[in-house]
């Protein structure tokens, strides 16, 4: 339990970080009219630049090409996840296009690890699963969401949208602890966040990447790379060494919830009963499968 606990807080931690940035993001593209494309570019680019400054070594580039593999996927599917969830939110609305990115990773992780046979499927992981889940859309599913209007090819690109993006962030996620494991969460940070900044700069192919001239969104891009791409991710990358694919997916699950208490804190947004029930059950699940982590690396250990 005592090497579960500060890993899972710390998970916990980088999640509530990732959820400072949605109401930035939101600011930058409804009041600063930036491109999704331009936010997570020069998000993962001021990230790359801390990391290095802090992680850049000699031997960094030779450790990195020695899993240049694994490295390349992870980067690139954690980079387009959240370009892909950006764009799900023009079409569908914040709401649905969170509950499915954020909700369907932990199921699909899951699944993975049980067919693998990394996870014990019983009664016990599909209730907390369940508990974890059902809360966080209790949080996410607002009445005040602000849902796209219905048209129908809209909403066909936004879901498509939205399962793309978890899809592809469950397969980070799956591979975030293996490169934690092999480079350490410094090298591993610098690494991904370096593949990020590339892929994402090639979405200068069909849309400008031009740096923000004003003071706010250049405060803004500043705070998002410096705090929800290097430290966040550095953060999350020191935990995925310590934690399942499953505990570590589900703790992702407390960004939402930090976005919705911010919007109520910031925004003077009211919180209705069914949002605190859904906060409780989140972290009571998420509380449950960190224990039922702990009891399983117990176990281990024994045998």
């Amino acid at each position: 339990m005592n090497r579960t606990v500060p890993a899972l807080a710390a998970a916990c931690g980088a999640s509530a970080l990732w959820g400072t940035g949605a109401l930035v993001v939101n600011q930058l593209l409804t009041r600063h009219g930036m491109a999704a494309e331009n936010i997570s570019f020069w998000r993962f680019v001021v990230g790359a630049v801390a990391l290095l400054a802090a992680f850049g070594r000699p031997s960094l580039f030779r450790r990195l090409a020695a899993h240049s593999p694994v490295l390349l996927l992870a980067g690139a599917c954690m980079s387009l996840s959240v370009l892909a969830w950006f764009l799900a939110i023009a079409r569908v609305g914040a709401a649905v296009a969170t509950l499915v990115a954020v909700c369907l990773p932990p199921a699909l992780v899951s699944l993975w690890q049980v067919l693998r046979g990394r996870e014990r499927l019983d009664a016990a992981l599909l209730l907390w699963l369940a508990v974890a889940l059902g809360g966080t859309a209790l949080v996410v599913a607002r009445h005040d969401s602000g849902a796209a209007p219905l048209v129908a090819d809209a909403w066909v690109e936004g879901l498509a949208l939205t399962g793309t993006a978890a899809l592809l962030y469950a397969v980070f996620m799956l591979h975030s602890g293996r490169l934690s494991l092999a480079l350490g969460a410094g090298p591993a940070t610098t690494g991904l966040t370096l593949v990020a900044a590339a892929v994402m700069g090639l979405s200068a192919l069909y849309t400008p990447l031009t740096w923000p001239r004003d003071l706010p969104p250049e405060a803004w891009l500043l705070y998002l790379g410096l705090v929800t791409a290097a430290l966040a991710l550095l953060i999350f990358s020191w935990s995925a060494r310590r934690l399942s694919p499953t505990a570590l997916t589900v703790a992702t699950l407390v960004e939402p919830l930090t976005a919705v208490l911010l919007a109520a804190w910031l925004l003077g947004e009211t919180l209705g009963a069914a949002q605190w029930l859904g906060a409780a059950m989140m972290l009571v699940g998420i509380g449950a499968l960190g224990r039922r982590d702990a009891q399983r690396a117990a176990e281990a250990a024994r045998a």
